[in-house]
């Protein structure tokens, strides 16, 4: 009887999810790989291209020399130095840097463009994150519940009037709205105008960024020809924390904020069509819950 449970579990649940997972991993690839292969070989080709032309500016230098400062340029970018500007540039590693790094650590977001490169900060790395990550998953999960405990806090709402529970509805989906606008839609404009990106670019770091995914690509206070605050960084860890409750939020109350619409849809609707079929009688109050 077991094994036979576990085959109907396997063939009823687990097997079509596999299935499922296998092919959304496989469409991707090939979007990916439609879209992305032929600029990774113009760029390629563009690269090669340019160290031709360096070569012949500059005789004095050959082949292996330039492959030897190219790869002093790599190892500069991977130990977090920008090889653009000056032995002036900002620090990596200054206060306001370092805590957006440890933001980043315990989010597990990683962007990779920065890491610690001394035995001892990695050694401190690995037990930081070991501490911080549970720390941050807890944090966010309390943070979460205790937003959506704030929201929710009619237990029944057959036991309210119809108006109150519009009134309900409009104000959770205005709770809903203003939060992206504050956290999805706002902050892409001020880094766009701060990091000179477009729109498209400072939406994109968004989503990359509280999604956890953290490609490195964008990543804000890394130009060394701006002048930033002080502060900058420490605020856009800052507003990752609090953009990561949110989205915990968000998850939590769409689906509540849908359910309660589609019930209050049904209940405007059923006593719509109760009065259109008896308009000289006067309607029996029904309640209809609309709890989550």
């Amino acid at each position: 009887m077991p094994r036979a449970g576990v085959r109907s579990c396997w063939g009823g649940q687990i097997l079509p999810l596999l299935l499922a997972y296998i092919c959304y991993l496989l469409l991707g690839a090939t979007v990916f790989q439609l879209l992305e292969k032929q600029a990774e070989a113009q760029s390629r080709d563009q690269f090669q291209l340019e160290k031709l032309r360096f070569l012949e500016n500059y005789t004095c230098l050959d082949q292996q020399a330039l492959e030897q400062f190219v790869q002093v340029i790599l190892e500069a970018w991977v130990k977090g130095v920008n090889p653009k500007g000056n032995s002036t540039n900002p620090s990596n590693w200054d206060f306001g840097s370092s805590f957006f790094f440890a933001g980043t650590v315990v989010t597990t977001i990683g962007y990779g463009n920065l890491a610690p490169s001394t035995e001892a900060g990695q050694i401190f790395c690995v037990f930081y994150a070991l501490m911080g990550i549970p720390l941050n998953v807890v944090f966010l999960n309390h943070l979460g519940t205790g937003l959506r405990a704030h929201l929710t806090t009619l237990d029944r709402w057959e036991d309210h009037p119809r108006h109150s529970q519009l009134l309900q509805v409009l104000g959770l989906a205005l709770f809903l709205t203003l939060g992206t606008l504050v956290i999805l839609i706002f902050p892409p404009m001020f880094f766009s105008h701060v990091e000179g990106w477009s729109f498209r670019e400072g939406f994109y770091f968004a989503f990359i960024t509280l999604s956890t995914i953290g490609f490195g690509d964008y990543v804000v206070g890394t130009d060394p020809s701006k002048h930033y605050i002080a502060v900058y960084r420490s605020l856009a860890a800052i507003w990752i924390l609090l953009g990561l409750a949110w989205l915990a939020v968000v998850l939590s109350l769409g689906s509540l904020l849908l359910h309660r619409c589609s019930r209050l849809w049904q209940l405007i609707r059923g006593l719509d069509l109760k009065d259109g079929a008896a308009p000289d009688s006067e309607p029996r109050s029904q309640k209809i819950p609309i709890s989550a």
